[in-house]
């Protein structure tokens, strides 16, 4: 059987116990023999606790996958059939320092999209085309599986800006698949979407029950409406009898805007941002991890947020891997999937999985108030990308006027240029 060796760009997140769990799971179906945990030299220390905890993981399991720690990126590069993308460039830090500007302007702050996400999107773009010149020299057949924020925005610029292989993947997904599971007491292979978007900006269009349609069915409504009483569901009900579609978690940051934003602007004047909860919970767990006796994971760390994205990561490897050809909720290159979008844009939409390639399914007639939406954000998500391509503040300010965060060209402006000055260290926007 050939084994494969696989890459974790960004090794050293608290995320990647979770990452190698499933694949020690899973290894008898997926026979990796290596896996190289990458990162920089800022995140030596980090890097150190996070492979030092998920080597006794496999050492507990008995599982014969061999751990290799490095500095060196273009090392793990030329060995991989697979690398993971999760760097997160200037760390939680200079994501505080966007929320805080964002607060400061009465603008939402949210890591991957609007103002924040927009300067997380400029920091990363740079450092990927980098990492992908080394891909294409050293490993040009690998795949590459993108989780970093902002996850569309992030694949389509290497998609078009590079001949890098590559699927970007995010939680929305198979967080429903697993929240309707669980709602209608069945496997999650008894769940089936029919869906569309980005991977910030979700629309389930058609749930399918082994089989059976269940979008207009009021049981359907009941059960969301229920479990979202009890907290045990990120699905709005009444979202679903109005738009007759099911929305993701970042549903109420397009549609409630002013709520949202009345609640960060609340906690803001207590000196508390958005990301302060993922800090803390990061600091708990690498101390975890540092201390912990044995080499379980803790409990609740699959509810994290992003945690469902690992479940595809594996399902993507093992289709791939085994030409499975399986139907998986991607994002990808349109290619005309989705009518009145560029073929060049990155969607979410189903598609066929196969070992040569990934090809998306037509999506059927979309619902107005959906397509406009989408075609709105997609057209700022691509002006995302040429801006973090060409540096030119004037695309940028283009981008960020786009954005329904932002109230005003005016405002675009002058919140740019104080968060170039924030981020002078990771970007240096060009007048042309």
């Amino acid at each position: 059987m050939t084994t494969l060796n696989i890459a974790i760009l960004g090794g050293g997140s608290t995320s990647t116990p979770q990452l190698i769990s499933q694949f020690i799971q899973h290894e008898e179906a997926l026979p990796i023999k290596k896996i190289y945990l990458v990162d920089i030299l800022a995140g030596r220390e980090r890097l150190s606790i996070i492979a030092s905890f998920v080597r006794r993981m496999i050492e507990q399991e008995n599982s014969n996958i061999e751990i290799i720690e490095t500095l060196n990126r273009r090392e793990a590069l030329k060995q991989a059939d697979f690398i993971i993308n999760q760097i997160r460039v200037g760390g939680l830090d200079m994501r505080q320092a966007d929320e805080t500007l964002c607060l400061e302007y009465g603008i939402i702050a949210e890591e991957a999209s609007g103002p924040v996400g927009f300067m997380n999107a400029l920091r990363t773009i740079p450092i990927m085309l980098d990492i992908c010149e080394d891909i294409e020299e050293l490993a040009p057949d690998a795949w590459l599986l993108n989780l970093t924020n902002p996850c569309s925005i992030i694949t389509e610029a290497i998609d078009k800006h590079t001949n890098v292989k590559v699927i970007g993947i995010n939680d929305g997904p198979m967080a429903f698949r697993n929240q309707f599971a669980k709602a209608y007491g069945v496997v999650k292979n008894d769940i089936s979407m029919q869906l569309i978007g980005t991977s910030q900006l979700l629309w389930v269009t058609d749930l399918y029950v082994r089989g059976k349609s269940k979008i207009t069915d009021a049981i359907l409504y009941k059960k969301l409406h229920s479990r979202r009483q009890r907290q045990d569901i990120t699905v709005d009900a009444y979202f679903l009898q109005t738009y007759g579609v099911i929305g993701c978690e970042y549903q109420p940051y397009y549609y409630q805007a002013d709520q949202i934003l009345a609640k960060q602007l609340d906690v803001f004047k207590q000196g508390v941002l958005p990301s302060d909860f993922e800090l803390e919970e990061r600091k708990q767990l690498l101390s975890l991890y540092e201390h912990a006796k044995t080499a379980t994971l803790p409990n609740g760390v699959g509810d994290r947020r992003g945690a469902a994205a690992l479940e595809g990561v594996l399902e993507v490897i093992q289709t791939i891997h085994y030409d499975l050809k399986r139907i998986l909720p991607v994002n990808i290159r349109n290619n005309g999937a989705v009518e009145g979008l560029r073929n060049d844009a990155c969607v979410q939409v189903n598609s066929v999985v196969e070992r040569h390639g990934i090809t998306p399914i037509q999506v059927p007639e979309i619902l107005p108030h959906v397509h406009g939406l989408l075609q709105y954000m997609k057209a700022y998500e691509s002006l995302t990308v040429e801006a973090g391509i060409s540096k030119n503040i004037g695309v940028a300010i283009q981008a960020m006027t786009m954005h329904p965060f932002v109230p005003s060209a005016e405002i675009a402006h002058k919140l740019l240029q104080d968060m170039f000055i924030v981020n002078e260290a990771y970007v240096q926007p060009v007048i042309y």
